[in-house]
């Protein structure tokens, strides 16, 4: 058994995870299986649970860093796919899903785990909470093998990427309330979420233009032979940057990604070569994170707390994927007349909601701090990014298919 405590172990583990996550990805190519469902079953594999070849803990050090690195720069190329023509027709539904559809997410799971699990009612919505955002480290490799049609596409992923300020906020909140004895200002979480969300919109769009002027010949593109590591910095800087400022670093990652995908509307696009060396640099980078963050997070499954918590927590994940997503869709796309979005686009919708890193990495966050029932949240949290990712994530194409959303199909009835 290794985790990183050393240089050679690191290399041990690294070997391991790339190499295995190379052969996985191959076997998942063709039947257009979602690799990260597979990477999640080939870190359980090398795991303590079975042959005990990797385990790093959740709350180590390297983990969290992983976890942030690799969303950073997977919501960042993700954000770069996104294209304003579509962003402005769908930007209603999307600002309500990330903050309506979390609030009535994290209602409607506390109240059925409250019950479930007998946690207390504040434990209780801090499971809501923690599994209300979806993820999109998961939902954009997913889409990158089953496209759909854009406007849908764009707006689950962009969805995914801004309800992670709105679940944070939502948890700090509760966990303030936990260690407040009566003293707590009901306006903080306001406040909180307001300044997470404004200030890592603003430090993205500064950032995402700054990488336009830099790269673009047509602006100052002194890097424009550099473009690929010049986004790269740009948008792990973009990330640290909101950080510092209390902002949403993810939120700024993806809205950076936005901004510098979309050159031509700011009359500052890339030369052809730099866009061919950006796309395969990011999408090489973004498979190597997609490999750490999922068998990483496979072999962190703790299944003697998830089997002692397990029909109970299977209980919760259903309300979440059944009761919960339905209901945060209609409370939220449904008042955007706007989208005009039909019936079966709110049926993909309603099925399309995977449970990923940003959850874990806030289990992760609860169990370091030692807050009251902390391992029970984590079994749930492991237990829904189990069944969302193996079930749902697995299962999209297919989905889409049935429903008529695949991209090829929209193409097909023009």
């Amino acid at each position: 058994m290794v985790h990183f405590q050393n240089w050679q172990s690191a290399f041990t583990i690294l070997i391991v995870i790339f190499l295995g996550g190379l052969i996985v990805a191959k076997l998942t190519e063709k039947p257009r299986i979602p690799d990260v469902a597979a990477y999640l079953l080939f870190g359980i594999l090398v795991g303590p649970a079975l042959f005990n070849i990797i385990s790093e803990p959740t709350t180590s050090q390297v983990n969290q860093f992983i976890l942030n690195f690799g969303a950073t720069l997977i919501l960042f190329d993700g954000g770069r796919g996104v294209e304003f023509r579509v962003l402005k027709k769908v930007w209603i539904s999307i600002t309500m899903l990330s903050t309506v559809g979390v609030i009535v997410s994290t209602v409607v799971v506390g109240l059925v785990a409250h019950y479930l699990l007998g946690t207390p009612w504040l434990v209780s919505f801090l499971v809501g909470s923690v599994t209300a955002s979806t993820d999109p480290a998961t939902l954009i490799p997913v889409f990158r093998r089953v496209p759909i049609i854009s406007r849908l596409q764009q707006t689950v992923e962009s969805e995914s990427a801004f309800n992670d300020a709105t679940g944070s906020v939502t948890v700090f909140t509760l966990v303030a309330i936990l260690g407040s004895r009566g003293a707590f200002n009901p306006g903080a979480p306001i406040l909180s979420f307001l300044q997470s969300s404004l200030v890592g919109l603003v430090v993205g769009a500064v950032c995402g233009l700054l990488s336009l002027w830099l790269v673009s010949r047509k602006g100052w593109g002194v890097f424009h032979e550099f473009g690929s590591v010049a986004l790269l910095v740009l948008a792990i800087g973009s990330f640290h940057l909101s950080e510092i400022l209390h902002g949403s670093g993810l939120m700024a990652a993806f809205v950076a990604g936005v901004i510098s995908g979309n050159g031509d509307s700011f009359k500052l696009e890339f030369a052809p070569h730099t866009e061919d060396n950006i796309h395969h640099f990011g999408s090489a980078m973004t498979l190597l994170m997609r490999m750490l963050i999922f068998v990483l997070l496979g072999t962190q499954v703790d299944f003697q707390t998830v089997g002692h918590y397990l029909w109970p927590g299977l209980g919760v994940v259903a309300t979440l994927m059944l009761i919960g997503r339905p209901l945060s869709v209609l409370s939220s796309v449904t008042v955007d007349r706007r989208a005009k979005w039909g019936w079966r686009e709110l049926l993909f919708m309603f099925w399309v909601r995977e449970t990923g890193v940003i959850p874990a990495a806030l289990a992760g966050m609860l169990v370091a701090s030692g807050v009251p029932d902390a391992q029970v949240i984590a079994a749930v949290t492991f237990l829904a990014i189990l069944v969302t990712i193996l079930l749902q994530a697995s299962t999209t194409g297919v989905v889409a298919k049935r429903l008529g959303l695949l991209l090829e199909q929209a193409q097909e009835d023009i």
